[in-house]
């Protein structure tokens, strides 16, 4: 079982190396030596991720109207997508 463990885990550093180089166009092995890096990189992005849907879900439980609340934040999500599809660039403060 253990030895299946370290199949799976150099599997999914593996692909995370190959993905990150294909992604920041890099030669393999360059992303082979920033593997350390990358996997830090994966899992404080997952981290993130997984805390950010907890506290989402927790106010979104919380709220008085949750249907309101969660088409709201799917509104604002569409809406982002919508206006960076089409170009559109905010004018930026200063200049």
């Amino acid at each position: 079982m253990r030895s299946f463990r370290i199949v799976v885990a150099m599997a999914v550093v593996m692909g995370l190396v190959v993905l990150t180089s294909l992604i920041m166009g890099w030669p393999v092995e360059k992303a082979v030596y920033l593997a350390p890096v990358i996997v830090v990189a994966f899992a404080a992005l997952a981290g993130l991720l997984i805390l950010w849907g907890k506290v989402a879900l927790q106010s979104l439980r919380e709220s008085k109207r949750p249907r309101l609340v969660l088409g709201l934040w799917l509104g604002g999500i569409a809406l982002l997508v919508l206006l960076t599809a089409l170009g559109v660039e905010l004018p930026r403060e200063g200049g």
